[in-house]
């Protein structure tokens, strides 16, 4: 009687389970791989200068020659070919250090060039008193930078310093294209040769005038 009733107890139980069913498997989440972040645009490198100048094409064996068409003048070793039919080479890159002097020849024209345009900006050049020299300066504009020239009337005087200052036109500042506030950029340019001495006054002549 016993057996009976646990077997009809067994019985029972299995019905239930059978009844309530299993649990429910949890769907399957499709493999679509290594999830990866979204990458962050990368900063835009600042916008940095660069400087070049027209050497003279030729030298005299003793030293420089502002008269490049002289018989006597030897072609200038600068590495750079001249232009056909001028007397000029092409421009030659200037070492930048803004804690030092960069030494180059005597020249009439300066090439500053930046990696994207300017805003708000002016280049001058000065010289050792500290005032600005006078030249006939141009400026081209595109989307890669710009190229401000510096044309001047006369060469830069052998053994002479000069400072090449771009800063703000107004206020404190001045930005790039980018809105981004640019540093001063201040270079200062040593002229190759010895310094060139100031003439002697006149001596006073030795005749009395008569009245």
């Amino acid at each position: 009687m016993r057996l009976l009733r646990f077997g009809l107890a067994a019985a029972a139980c299995c019905g239930a389970l059978v009844l309530a069913g299993c649990p429910d498997k949890p769907a399957a989440v499709p493999d679509s791989g290594v999830v990866e972040a979204p990458q962050v645009p990368a900063e835009p490198p600042p916008t940095r200068f660069s400087l070049s100048y027209r050497a003279p094409a030729t030298r005299p064996a003793g030293g420089l020659d502002s008269n490049a068409g002289s018989p006597n003048a030897a072609p200038l070793d600068s590495g750079i070919a001249a232009d056909p039919g001028t007397a000029q080479v092409a421009l030659s890159e200037v070492s930048l250090a803004p804690d030092e002097e960069s030494v180059i020849e005597p020249t009439t024209l300066l090439e500053l060039r930046t990696t994207r345009p300017l805003k708000n900006y002016r280049v001058r050049l000065f010289d050792e008193a500290d005032r600005a020299m006078i030249s006939d300066d141009t400026v081209e504009e595109t989307d890669a930078g710009l190229v401000y020239r510096i044309q001047l009337p006369q060469p830069l005087k052998t053994g002479f310093k000069y400072t090449l200052v771009v800063d703000a036109q107004t206020g404190t500042a001045f930005t790039d294209a980018l809105g981004r506030d640019v540093d001063e950029f201040r270079q200062t340019l040593q002229i190759a040769g010895e310094k060139e001495k100031p003439a002697p006054p006149p001596k006073p002549s030795g005749k009395k005038k008569r009245r």
